[in-house]
């Protein structure tokens, strides 16, 4: 079954670890639609695309920011030369076969 893909763009941050926070709206409509797929924390398995890298993760729903958050591996951020506060375009796959 083909992904269901979200496409946005955002400003990497540090608190801790580096992340993106999807766009409120998206993150609704992700949440409203695949709440289903949540496991623990409101962690939710995806593929992500950042430019030429492409690897399997989880975003995290942040009650505080009413986002899911996306962290950015070192390896990804150096690949893509991600600088923090510039946005770079994501694109995430929900794959419905996971239901």
């Amino acid at each position: 079954m083909e992904p269901i893909k979200y496409e946005f763009s955002a400003e990497p941050y540090c608190d801790e670890w580096v992340f993106v926070a999807l766009p409120t709206e998206l993150s609704a409509e992700i949440r409203s639609n695949f709440k289903s797929l949540e496991e623990g924390w409101g962690r939710m398995k995806v593929t992500a695309t950042l430019g030429n890298s492409e690897w399997q993760t989880a975003i995290w729903f942040d009650t505080k920011q009413a986002a899911y958050l996306l962290p950015l591996k070192a390896k990804i951020r150096k690949q893509e030369r991600v600088v923090l506060g510039e946005a770079v375009k994501i694109t995430i796959s929900v794959y419905l076969s996971l239901i």
